[in-house]
């Protein structure tokens, strides 16, 4: 589909037209704040195997971080590295700016790296977790992660981290592969499903998890407006009702712009 001002234009229009708008979101909104994408160009993990011979996905599972916390907390950290500096940039602040314009705007996201809470994003479903909570998987206790990452930052690291009271393991509050989602996140996610939305707009995501394509799914279905704003093809590339081809910093950016325009013709 043509990646126009008339596009960004038509986008902005249904903003404004709509009284309940659903963001979803994955890796590509943060690409523009340096945080490299979990696969495909510049992804962390484009090969088959880790060092260790198994794929990410067994590295970072549930099942290895009971057997060998080590081997999880290596790759858990190449991550934290990669997010723990990182700022949020133009596509999540100009998110919390349509919330403030349409306050029932949701934003259901896949990325743990907390950059949508820095950007001031509410009604904020992370339905994967979110990287910088963390707590002791024996006693429970929650840590600051600012004293886990401080050590990534002056090379003081000790992999796992465990629990200065009873020795514990800590982990973050993420999905591992393997992992039941969270029922606080599932159950919002839900809420937003029997009420679904006029506009869903999906931005960065490969559209990859049956939960992450459904509300576009239905919002195809029941008529509502979708838009995936996308450098590349994914599944539902083919039958949102607006395509567009970009990064999403850029793509927001323009829209917004058009939002601004709108304003100042009415």
């Amino acid at each position: 589909m043509e990646n126009s001002k008339l596009i960004y234009k038509r986008v902005a229009d249904e903003i404004l037209k709509a009284d309940k708008i659903l963001f979803i979101t994955g890796a590509g909104i943060s690409a523009d704040s340096g945080m490299p994408t979990y696969r495909g160009i510049g992804g962390l993990y484009n090969n088959d195997q880790t060092e260790e011979g198994i794929s990410i996905e067994d590295a970072i599972s549930g099942n290895m971080l009971k057997r060998r916390p080590d081997i999880t907390w290596k790759y858990l950290w190449q991550l934290g590295k990669a997010c723990a500096d990182a700022e949020p940039n133009h596509a999540h602040k100009i998110i919390t700016e349509i919330q403030k314009l349409k306050p029932d705007t949701w934003v259901l996201t896949q990325n743990v790296d907390n950059l949508h809470r820095m950007a001031g994003n509410t009604n904020l479903i992370e339905i994967h977790g979110n990287a910088f909570e963390l707590y002791c998987t024996k006693c429970y206790a929650e840590f600051d992660s600012e004293n886990i990452t401080s050590n990534y930052r002056n090379g003081n690291v000790k992999l796992p981290p465990k629990c200065g009271e009873c020795g514990g393991i800590v982990r973050p509050k993420v999905v591992l592969f393997g992992e039941m989602l969270p029922e606080k996140a599932i159950n919002k996610y839900y809420d937003i499903l029997r009420s679904m939305p006029d506009l869903v707009i999906s931005i960065g995501t490969s559209s990859l998890f049956p939960y992450i394509q459904e509300p576009v799914m239905i919002a195809v279905q029941q008529g509502a407006a979708t838009v995936e704003i996308n450098p590349g093809e994914t599944s539902i590339s083919q039958i949102v009702k607006y395509k567009v081809t970009a990064g999403a910093a850029e793509a927001m950016t323009n829209i917004r712009q058009e939002i601004n325009s709108f304003g100042t013709e009415r």
